[in-house]
């Protein structure tokens, strides 16, 4: 497959790979018209989150603790479609399939921390409802731009550290057998069971990795929804009980596309054998669907994101228009 280094660290002899080498579908015909699907997923994407990133950063009123984990979702949207989109649709449009060892531990831990900051994000925005629902009169004391600031950056650094440790222990895996990555980019699990040493910790890293991206934070998302139905079922008025769940739909819309496709592929991954093609074609949908639909869902249809897109689009179109009349008194 290629060639291999060996390289003599602490009298333990690593067999490193130069490179690895990315699979992807296996004996699908027209697999190419797949992957220019997903170049379309990712040009709506970027203009989707940009649009949504601009509008919260231009718009004075929407510099709340609320729209501060939109911010956050968007961007770790945009970051982790971009990290994963490009190099796939290089790899496999362009038939670039070898990969640089490095680099391709790098492709790794870039697309797992931002599905992790995606994960944990959703995991505040349902503390918000939370506290919104079922403590309202408290909820601007609570829910404060340094309280969710904070929040924000735990998960950055949590997740920064886990992905970290996750890429140095394959770093410290020898390769010495087969070098055919059985996914569609550098994926922990198929690195790792290459691997023909023991891989132990590696196994355990991705037992921490699947509980802290995927279980732990659907937990916690449950659990607060549990409380906020508890909160509904106490209130008298069911126009009132109709009004506070609306503001949750979007949010567990959300949940349900992230979710789902990820508990779905991880647990058959790591219980029985699923096919790789299976496994590919769920893994980029999970991974590309919800950052498409993110902005479409939970922002871009509410009052408070169109009208100032409104206003931004009124305000330059009556700026053209009076430019258009004074060159026109100009001429005349």
């Amino acid at each position: 497959y290629t060639t291999v280094t060996n390289v003599l660290v602490h009298n333990t002899t690593f067999v490193r790979p130069a490179t690895f080498y990315i699979s992807g579908f296996s004996n699908i015909p027209y697999d190419k018209y797949y992957y220019v699907f997903l170049f379309f997923v990712y040009i709506m994407t970027v203009l989707g989150n940009g649009l949504l990133l601009s509008v919260i950063y231009l718009v004075k009123t929407l510099h709340t603790p609320k729209y501060m984990i939109v911010f956050s979702l968007a961007l770790t949207d945009l970051c982790g479609s971009t990290a994963l989109i490009p190099k796939v649709l290089d790899t496999f449009l362009f038939d670039r399939r070898y990969i640089v060892y490095e680099a391709c531990l790098s492709y790794m831990f870039f697309v797992w921390f931002f599905a992790s900051l995606q994960s944990w994000t959703l995991v505040t925005m349902s503390y918000d409802r939370f506290i919104a629902i079922c403590f309202p009169l408290r909820y601007h004391r609570v829910v404060t731009k340094p309280a969710i600031a904070a929040m924000l950056l735990l998960t950055w650094v949590v997740s920064l550290s886990l992905f970290a440790l996750a890429a140095g222990l394959l770093d410290r895996l020898s390769f010495c057998g087969s070098l055919v990555i059985q996914s569609f980019f550098c994926d922990h699990g198929p690195i790792y069971r290459l691997a023909c040493n023991d891989t132990s910790l590696n196994y355990i890293i991705a037992y921490v990795g699947l509980i802290t991206v995927i279980f732990c934070p659907l937990i916690l998302i449950l659990l607060t929804y549990v409380c906020i139905a508890i909160a509904l079922s106490r209130i008298a008025s069911g126009l009132d009980r109709l009004k506070a769940l609306k503001t949750c739909t979007s949010h567990l819309i959300l949940v349900a596309l992230f979710f789902l496709p990820l508990v779905g592929t991880n647990i058959a991954a790591l219980t029985s054998y699923i096919h790789p093609n299976a496994r590919i074609i769920n893994s980029t949908l999970s991974h590309t669907i919800p950052a498409l639909l993110n902005p479409i869902i939970y922002s871009l249809k509410t009052e408070e994101v169109l009208n100032p897109i409104r206003k931004l689009f009124k305000n330059n179109r009556c700026k053209n228009i009076s430019k258009y009349y004074k060159c026109v008194l100009v001429l005349h």
